[in-house]
């Protein structure tokens, strides 16, 4: 089995199409064996679920997501965990525990007045970087 998660600070970062790095899991037998980070070369919402799907992962823990790569995901044979926050090694600790709290119908429309809506293909539209 091998987990990524968005990645910030040690953080899981709430933005999927907009990560900069995944931190990367390989799992034996239940526990973690190895943890690297991977960055995505700013790569969008797309090309992201591809870099997953090079780098074998099965499982993906994440913030908010949007439509578009939730199906590049489901596509691609990846499971996803979203609406996941807190720190990232803590987080696929508790999944291996089969207790991470996670929301399936995650998206990126739960800031209120910073979106308008669900993210489409092309991002939130209201970040600044």
């Amino acid at each position: 089995m091998r987990i990524a998660v968005t990645y910030e600070n040690g953080e899981v970062f709430q933005h999927f199409g907009h990560t900069e790095r995944f931190k990367v899991y390989d799992i034996a037998d239940g526990k973690i064996t190895l943890a690297t980070t991977v960055n995505t070369n700013g790569s969008g919402h797309g090309a992201l679920a591809d870099i997953l799907k090079k780098l074998g992962v099965d499982t993906l823990v994440c913030g908010g997501i949007g439509g578009g790569a939730k199906k590049a995901l489901s596509e691609a044979n990846i499971k996803l965990y979203g609406g996941v926050s807190g720190n990232a090694d803590a987080s696929v600790e508790a999944l291996l525990a089969e207790k991470l709290a996670f929301y399936s119908e995650a998206t990126c429309d739960h800031h209120g007045e910073h979106h308008n809506g669900v993210c489409g293909e092309h991002g939130c539209g209201k970040h600044h970087h």
